[in-house]
């Protein structure tokens, strides 16, 4: 008797791929699951996998830190029990690499925990056990929080800088040099152009990248103006181009901004 599949119970949804098994580079959202049980893994894969988001395991903290700067998520659903590296000092460790939203999916449902989780910076607080439709929402609504940013329309130019932004293809060029940004520096950078010469507080930058503000804006914004300030500074050490003072915020260091 053939062992041809059934075809007719393959569900019409369009189905994401898993990026353990192919990388591709594709413009779909990313999503990394940190958990040590290999069965949640796998039931959150098929789940966001079947909602059309490409998804990528990672079974311990430290193969989540290795692994997140290969993938590049646009977000992470991260569970707080695990052995060796449990998901706070997990958190802490993948902050300083990006800046990319965390979910927490946990078992601890005392509000006391999720209080604790979301103020360490967490984006969301997920209890298992979980209903898909529900994980499916959450993953959504926050990453498309995390990308509301007003739209530009044309070009910015800074003569007295050398530098040029185009917003349509999110290319930055400095000294006549091309230079390729992740999406969240060319967002800081895009929302501290859009207010030149204007100071920016840590306020403003949170709400109009990542689309709220929460206690730990200031670490993120920090960490995102040293990555900017390593490729488009000459110097970083002495930044000429990203001035900073304490109490206003940042600023890009011109007078005005042609538009």
């Amino acid at each position: 008797m053939s062992a041809t599949p059934n075809l007719a119970f393959k569900s019409p949804l369009p189905t994401g791929l898993d990026l353990d098994r192919l990388d591709p580079s594709n413009p779909r959202r990313r999503v990394m699951i940190v958990d040590d049980e290999p069965e949640t893994v796998s039931l959150m894969k098929y789940i966001l996998s079947n909602a059309g988001i490409d998804v990528a395991g990672a079974d311990s903290g430290q193969s989540a830190i290795d692994k997140v700067q290969r993938i590049w998520p646009d977000l992470i659903l991260l569970d707080l029990m695990m052995p060796e590296m449990d998901g706070m000092e997990t958190f802490a460790n993948i902050r300083k690499i990006t800046p990319a939203p965390v979910v927490i999916v946990s078992a601890r449902n005392q509000k006391d925990d999720v209080v604790k989780g979301l103020l360490m910076g967490a984006d969301d607080y997920i209890t298992k056990p979980f209903h898909p439709a529900e994980l499916v929402a959450r993953v959504n609504t926050v990453v498309n929080r995390s990308r509301q940013v007003s739209p530009p329309t044309a070009s910015i130019e800074f003569s007295n800088l050398e530098m040029r932004m185009d917003p349509d293809t999110r290319e930055v060029e400095i000294r006549g040099e091309l230079i390729a940004l992740a999406r969240r520096e060319f967002d800081v950078l895009h929302c501290l152009a859009r207010h030149s010469p204007r100071w920016v507080d840590h306020s403003t930058l949170a709400e109009e990248v990542w689309g709220h503000n929460d206690p730990k804006a200031v670490n993120r914004i920090k960490y995102v103006i040293y990555l900017l300030r390593r490729k488009l500074e000459e110097n970083p050490s002495h930044p000429q181009l990203i001035l900073a003072r304490e109490g206003l915020g940042y600023k890009l260091a011109t007078d005005k901004a042609k538009i």
